[in-house]
């Protein structure tokens, strides 16, 4: 996609191409639209960090709460986004054993307990060993440390949804 596509979309059909970047979050492609426009696909990307930089701990918390459980009730309910459910797929999740998945939920519950909010990594860049590995790894780390690696990996989903919408071509294309 052209960033003059994207550069002249309106409000609406912005929110509907980007509304899902961050998961469940069309708030921050309504707020991102008004930074138009963009030289490249990079400065959109840097208009999502930067505004889920710019919120208070409560917001980015929030952000992370929209993230559903990896191979969790909404995969078995198939409740997932589109997104989601690939992502998952791809990085095996939705091919446990019942021990694995017993597992995983079991990680997955210890980690809400801790930090009050679900277990974010960028699947596509993982594969179920090393999710696993991370969550048992990650539930070690202080509230502060999760909370800033978390956003990180919610910063590499971004990027990976806006090269699947734009193409890898488009991310570094100047207007």
């Amino acid at each position: 996609m052209e960033m003059q596509v994207v550069n002249s979309m309106n409000y609406e059909q912005f929110v509907d191409v980007f509304g899902n970047v961050i998961e469940k979050c069309p708030l921050i492609a309504a707020a991102v639209w008004t930074k138009r426009p963009f030289s490249s696909v990079s400065a959109l990307e840097k208009s999502f960090g930067d505004f889920i930089d710019s919120l208070p701990r409560s917001g980015k918390e929030g952000i992370l709460r929209c993230h559903p459980d990896l191979a969790g009730r909404d995969l078995l309910r198939g409740t997932l986004s589109a997104e989601s459910q690939a992502e998952q797929n791809r990085a095996g999740l939705t091919t446990l054993t019942a021990g694995q998945r017993s597992q995983l939920s079991e990680l997955n519950a210890a980690y809400k307990n801790t930090f009050h909010f679900p277990f974010v990594i960028c699947a596509r860049m993982n594969d179920r060993e090393s999710i696993m590995n991370q969550l048992s790894s990650r539930i070690h780390n202080s509230l502060e440390q999760e909370l800033q690696t978390s956003i990180k990996e919610v910063l590499k989903i971004c990027h990976l949804r806006l090269l699947d919408i734009t193409g890898p071509a488009a991310h570094t294309t100047k207007l």
